[in-house]
């Protein structure tokens, strides 16, 4: 079964399911009608510039420099003027206190060549007015603390861990199988780089609604689920595609999960694989999520085809989501309705 026959599978009866994570593994929750929003995200600064969009980086980037340039060239040109540097007939002993600015253009390029370091040459600050020296030292602290920041959120956008996470693909199926005589619900993990992640773990979260036993209604209860490699709970070593496990036993909060009911409930299954990457020993984090629409019973992954070439081992990852019949019989039955079988024991007795 391919990927674009999984993707018209899941768009089925029209619609959209909602989600609380994309198949990408982003955040699907909108939040509205905070107080102070703004606020809040004005005492986080870094962290908001650091999540900014590319676009609002750039502007932000670009505004900086010119709003700076600007804002001081002003700062110089009223000092000349408060200084009569700017009447044509000036008086032979007169020292202006930057020399050669008689304009506002003037003193916008002298801002922008005492920020850049690009000067002095033409334009250039005298030692006969005091204002001016200090508003061209605090200019210079100023944009510098304010460069050290954008630059400094430009790298670490760069170097999130975020972008590593999106070479782990995560299979657009979980299928439902038995595994070592359990039967176990399967995802199909892989590294699509050549740097190696270590130290994975699998884990996952199941959204449904739930009553409590007071009677309050739940909209998204949370249950962990816990996934292994090969019935093992050790790190695997995620450099080939691997197939993680979680088994339906009595613990699980899928235990009463059935091919029959598959087909009504109501849940969202959050996978996350957590990881260290051994080029930085950052840990970076991805995730996907799988509705009931995206479960399959009785099927499995079809292996991979991974060959040799040159001494190194190839692996073809266009059977990646392939799936396929389980050998299990008895899985592949079709449910039986359960007013069938109390006619059956009617009968009977």
């Amino acid at each position: 079964m391919s990927e674009r026959r999984t993707l018209r599978l899941y768009r089925m009866n029209g619609g959209v399911q909602r989600r609380v994570v994309s198949k990408d593994g982003r955040n699907n929750i909108r939040i509205d009608n905070i107080d102070g929003m703004v606020k809040l995200y004005l005492h986080d600064i870094w962290t908001t510039v650091v999540d900014m969009k590319w676009r609002y980086k750039l502007t932000l980037f670009v505004s900086t420099f010119l709003t700076t340039w600007f804002f001081f060239g002003v700062l110089f040109y009223l000092i000349a003027m408060a200084n009569n540097d700017l009447n044509i007939e000036q008086a032979s002993n007169h020292t202006p206190c930057v020399m050669n600015v008689a304009t506002l253009t003037g003193a916008y390029l002298f801002s922008l060549e005492s920020q850049t370091t690009i000067g002095y040459g033409f334009r250039h600050i005298s030692e006969e007015c005091p204002f001016a020296i200090l508003t061209l030292v605090f200019q210079l602290v100023l944009t510098g603390l304010a460069e050290i920041f954008v630059t400094g959120a430009f790298l670490a956008k760069l170097a999130r861990p975020k972008k590593r996470a999106e070479t782990v693909k995560f299979s657009q199926l979980a299928l439902v199988s038995k595994h070592k005589g359990q039967l176990c619900v399967m995802v199909r993990v892989a590294n699509m780089r050549k740097s190696l992640l270590v130290q994975c773990q699998l884990s996952g979260k199941l959204f449904f609604p739930d009553v409590t036993e007071e009677g309050e209604k739940i909209q998204l209860h949370q249950e962990s689920v816990d996934f292994q490699f090969d019935s093992n709970e050790q790190c695997p070593f995620l450099v080939l595609p691997l197939i993680f496990y979680h088994v339906l036993d009595e613990r699980s909060p899928l235990a009463n999960l059935t091919a029959e009911n598959l087909k009504v409930r109501n849940f969202e299954l959050v996978v996350t694989l957590n990881a260290t990457m051994e080029s930085t020993a950052s840990t970076c984090q991805s995730r996907t999520s799988y509705v009931p629409q995206e479960f399959r019973w009785g099927y499995e992954f079809k292996p991979l085809s991974i060959g040799t070439h040159r001494g190194k081992y190839v692996t073809d990852f266009n059977y990646f989501d392939e799936i396929q019949l389980s050998s299990d019989s008895l899985l592949l039955q079709e449910p039986r309705n359960e007013k069938l079988l109390l006619e059956e024991e009617y009968s009977k007795d």
